[in-house]
């Protein structure tokens, strides 16, 4: 029977390591998604920024019929140089690599200001399997509304 137990010995320090490995593979990635996350976090707090700042850029409509009151109009091209001005003087943008103001920020109606920003986060640990890093994207949507 002692020739048995000798020959099991050390096993348990094998399944030991295979769990402390498996552990930290799990902390690894519970770490990376988190870093991603609170990216995202961050790039949409600033898209929301952008997005108020390009609502506020609005021009006066012309009223239709008389007694009416006027709209507030909004500009394509305007929303994207507003958006893109505002985050370029915007400290949480050093924050951020590759960060663009993309194609698709402008007006669906005239009266709405979409502001989408994009961005490349590296993750901590696993940074060196993604050199590029991770590209994320925030959307943010803001409504220009006269009232009395």
């Amino acid at each position: 029977m002692r020739r048995d137990e000798r020959d099991e010995s050390g096993q348990l320090m094998v399944m030991i390591l295979g769990y402390v490995v498996l552990a930290l593979l799990v902390a690894t990635v519970v770490v990376g998604i988190s870093a991603v996350y609170l990216e995202h976090k961050r790039l949409l707090s600033l898209a929301d920024g952008a997005s108020l700042a390009a609502a506020d850029s609005y021009t006066l409509g012309e009223v239709a019929t008389q007694g009416g009151s006027p709209s507030a109009v909004l500009n394509p091209a305007r929303i994207r140089n507003v958006a893109a001005d505002f985050v370029a003087r915007s400290p949480a943008s050093q924050r951020f690599s590759d960060l663009a103001v993309t194609g698709a920020t402008g007006t669906p109606d005239g009266s709405t200001a979409v502001v989408v920003l994009s961005a490349a986060v590296h993750p901590p640990v696993v940074n060196f399997l993604i050199p590029d890093g991770i590209r994320i994207e925030a959307t943010s949507i803001a409504r220009s509304r006269l009232t009395r």
